[in-house]
């Protein structure tokens, strides 16, 4: 839901950004880089910390640059395999940053092990899920789902909810547990997704053998 609608609007939003950044010279795959760059930077400089408010503006800012580079390729009329491939693998590398940067702040300052392992747990799921549709789409397979968590809601959930969690140093009371909430529901979420698209690819994997199968007795 997030990916066709939120992605339109914000599209949109920074077309005009994206037209200056192309005049003033710079590519697509630099933003990629930088976007990613400051995503990692970010996640890590300041979870591990316990800063989540000023944390999540920072890793927000540069989240924008996921969509910011498309839509100069688009502009461009450069949309390649080469930077689909570069984008999607920043992506991940993004993605990791976020989860490792809590994991961090659990396993240390934060004290609880359990959310550590719970936020080792949703950076290594949604590596997998990411990996399941590559990998189905990589074997000829439509891989037609849509899952309850993908990464657009897991972006959201997270950082949304530790942002506000990160408000708990400006005085406001319990909102600090906010963090477990969004953990939690990206944990299980992703499970769902994961098991959502293996069904998916083990059904069409199925219907594309027998589709085979059949074509060949035709043809003998």
């Amino acid at each position: 839901m997030l990916n066709k609608y939120a992605r339109a609007f914000f599209t949109r939003v920074l077309t005009p950004f994206a037209a200056l950044l192309i005049r003033l010279g710079v590519s697509p795959d630099t933003v990629t880089l930088v976007g990613t760059g400051g995503v990692v930077a970010g996640a890590l400089a300041f979870y591990p910390r316990g800063e989540f408010f000023w944390g999540t503006v920072v890793i927000t800012l540069f989240v924008f640059s996921d969509l910011v580079d498309g839509n100069m390729a688009r502009q461009l009329g450069r949309s390649s395999r080469w930077g689909a491939f570069l984008d999607s693998t920043l992506d991940r590398i993004a993605d990791a940053a976020v989860f490792a940067g809590l994991a961090m702040w659990f396993a240390a300052g934060g004290d609880d092990l359990v959310l550590c392992a719970v936020s080792i747990f949703c950076l290594a799921s949604g590596q997998v899920v990411s990996y399941t549709k590559a990998r189905g789409e990589a074997i000829g397979l439509p891989v037609a789902v849509n899952g309850l968590v993908e990464r657009a809601e897991r972006l959201v959930i997270s950082l949304v909810f530790t942002g506000l969690a990160g408000l708990h140093t400006f005085g406001v009371p319990y909102i600090q547990y906010l963090i477990p909430v969004a953990l939690w529901v990206v944990a299980v979420g992703s499970l769902i997704t994961l098991v959502q698209r293996v069904v998916t690819i083990r059904r069409e994997a199925a219907e594309a053998d027998a589709a085979a199968v059949a074509e060949q007795g035709s043809g003998a």
